[in-house]
């Protein structure tokens, strides 16, 4: 029988080098390129005025892969931390609430759960944001 010996480094090494420890992404927020958008302004929408746009969606989706999977799962597939995003409702009090959250963010007993995504308080411009929603309809699921 032969014995075989693992270093540390190497071990660390291989561990580093899998695609899987880096799955949901690091924590920092990843800047959103939203070129082919209109500009929306400062003033918030009350409505998403993306839905159906083929680039918000395709925007969106890569937003929400860089800034939302890490909490809310891979594809919106929630695993129970934190609300199940495709269950968001589709029209505009699904809007008001992601409005809501992504502005203001969600604070629980003075323990943040989710913190501020919308400028200027967090990283993501309202275009950014309504890009992700637009992406989150297209994922939706029946209640």
């Amino acid at each position: 029988m032969m014995k075989m010996t693992i270093g540390v480094s190497t071990l660390l090494a291989a561990l580093l080098a899998s695609p899987a420890v880096f799955a949901h992404g690091d924590v920092v927020p990843h800047a959103v390129d939203t070129t082919g958008l209109d500009p929306l302004g400062p003033e918030w929408r009350d409505e998403n005025p993306y839905r159906g746009n083929p680039t918000a969606i395709e925007i969106g989706k890569h937003a929400f892969a860089a800034n939302c999977a890490r909490c809310h799962g891979i594809d919106a597939i929630s695993g129970g931390i934190a609300p199940d995003l495709r269950k968001l409702d589709k029209g505009s009090l699904g809007d008001e609430w992601f409005q809501e959250r992504v502005r203001n963010g969600a604070v629980r007993n003075g323990a943040v759960y989710m913190p501020k995504f919308a400028e200027p308080d967090g990283p993501l411009s309202q275009e950014a944001l309504w890009a992700i929603r637009s992406w989150l309809d297209t994922v939706a699921i029946d209640q």
